[in-house]
């Protein structure tokens, strides 16, 4: 094949990058992109995970931690993610929580505060393991190495025909791709990590009405962000989505 043009070439390249590196994931049904090893990923969790754990002081209580330890354990225990699963409270009044590749899980004090029951922690310890059984955080890497690749490659073959322009072209392409698929897909993931939950919940004998109480307390006044350009659905889709899977676990 005679390729006429970089435009040609971009398009070999992407068809090239895309398919190979697409595989289904039995957790979620549906097929991601994947340019990075999961083994890779768990290194950079690792990292970071050491480093968090020493700029961040955590809480002088011992109960909260073993409260989250406890809670944490029996949620990874029904998951089937291969990760190796620490959990730690941070001393921040910040009402979060975070997991990074290969089973590292920090909640802040001020969730733990918040929380009125064990399954609303669970709610939250859920959502967090859910990222991870569904390799989000694999998907999104690669997602955004797929964007900057198809940015540069996309500014390479405009270049013939738009000179000096090609450069903010190829950024309006970007953008185009950002908020037309990578934000909609992690709004995707939220929502999957949530019906992931869910089902850890149940099957770790959580109640999953624990989910709603808490989504619907920490949605405050009711005011919705802007859902297109957030990464999270709004408030009032969460909730309905949520509704409807806590019907479908009783």
């Amino acid at each position: 094949m005679v390729l006429r043009s970089r435009r040609d070439l971009l398009k070999v390249l992407s068809a090239g990058v895309l398919v190979g590196a697409c595989s289904e994931n039995p957790a979620t049904g549906r097929r991601q992109l994947s340019l990075v090893s999961d083994e890779t990923l768990a290194a950079l969790g690792r990292e970071a995970w050491a480093d968090a754990l020493a700029r961040m002081p955590r809480v002088d209580d011992r109960g909260m931690h073993a409260r989250l330890e406890r809670i944490g354990q029996a949620m990874a225990a029904r998951s089937s993610a291969p990760a190796e699963w620490e959990f730690a409270v941070f001393d921040s009044a910040e009402v979060n929580a975070f997991v990074l590749p290969g089973g590292k899980v920090g909640f802040f004090r001020g969730l733990m505060e918040s929380a009125q029951s064990d399954d609303e922690i669970a709610a939250v310890m859920g959502h967090e393991i859910g990222h991870i059984e569904a390799r989000h955080s694999n998907e999104r890497m690669s997602q955004q190495l797929a964007l900057e690749i198809g940015v540069s490659l996309a500014a390479a073959a405009l270049s013939e025909e738009y000179g000096q322009n090609a450069e903010a072209i190829a950024g309006a392409l970007g953008a185009g791709v950002l908020y037309g698929v990578v934000l909609p897909y992690s709004r995707l993931q939220e929502l999957e990590a949530d019906r992931l939950g869910l089902g850890l919940m149940r099957n770790a004998s959580f109640d999953p009405q624990g989910a709603l109480s808490f989504w619907r307390r920490m949605s405050g006044d009711g005011v919705d962000a802007i859902e297109w350009m957030s990464t999270h659905p709004a408030d009032a889709r969460r909730l309905e989505a949520l509704a409807a899977l806590v019907s479908e676990t009783q």
